[in-house]
């Protein structure tokens, strides 16, 4: 809070108990009754605390909740457009590499159908899952370029101020960040040493961990509040063995 805000407030202050002043003043001078204004007053007084709980506390925190609301659409826009730009397409490179990819595959597979409950059992997948990553299988100098490629648009999504309030997509986008600079940094991908692969082994696996779990957050925002974005994602993510957009008439039974 600046002076000027300061100073603003304690006049304000002042002005509000002269005015409060002037009019039990002009109440006395016209009925004579000082017993009824010193009533009155311990009366409003008494309710001080009530209107302190109401305003407050309640109705504070209602519009604390209905911010957050708010919030987490911002940035499940953000969230969505990081998955759309480059989050899916660092899930599909790096799936093959996953030591237990089809473990994976068949934890994640995604469908329109999914309840609750598909979600609740695919978060405590996600979090026991170990999604070591084979290094050897990586095309290395193919995923430096990408994401060198990516670097300003990471930068622009970590100069959101709502991050602030986001740490689980904030971790992502460092992980992410970080396999770039630590790609970027050799000269050379070629012939690296094997505690350098176990180096970039551990920063992918943290990585990808972190997309798995931000992704199925998403993609559960996106059941309950947009039915048709859900039914997308479902059609193009790479947890299936033949991800398309398009939508295939099933043949009807005869």
């Amino acid at each position: 809070m600046t002076r000027s805000d300061r100073r603003w407030i304690i006049l304000l202050s002042i002005a509000m108990v002269v005015v409060a002043g002037i009019v039990y003043a002009v109440n006395f001078a016209i009925f004579r009754d000082s017993r009824n204004i010193w009533f009155y007053m311990f009366i409003d007084i008494a309710f001080l605390p009530i209107e302190v709980l109401v305003v407050g506390v309640i109705v504070e925190r209602l519009l604390s909740r209905r911010d957050k609301r708010a919030l987490e659409h911002k940035m499940n826009m953000v969230i969505g457009t990081f998955y759309g730009e480059m989050g899916t397409e660092l899930l599909t490179r790096l799936l093959p590499a996953v030591k237990d990819a089809p473990r994976v595959k068949e934890g994640l597979h995604l469908q329109p159908a999914w309840s609750k409950a598909d979600f609740a059992r695919a978060h405590t997948f996600v979090t026991q899952a170990h999604c070591d990553v084979e290094v050897d299988r990586v095309d290395l100098p193919a995923l430096r370029d990408y994401l060198v490629e990516q670097r300003h648009f990471l930068l622009r999504l970590l100069e959101n101020p709502n991050l602030m309030e986001h740490d689980r997509f904030t971790d992502l986008l460092w992980a992410v960040l970080h396999v770039e600079q630590e790609l970027a940094a050799r000269p050379s991908l070629d012939h690296l040493a094997p505690s350098d692969r176990a180096h970039l082994a551990f920063d992918l696996k943290r990585a990808y961990s972190h997309l798995l779990d931000e992704w199925l957050h998403y993609t559960e925002h996106l059941k309950d509040d947009y039915p048709y974005l859900f039914s997308l994602v479902c059609r193009t993510h790479p947890f299936q063995e033949t991800p398309s957009a398009a939508i295939v008439d099933t043949p009807q039974a005869s």
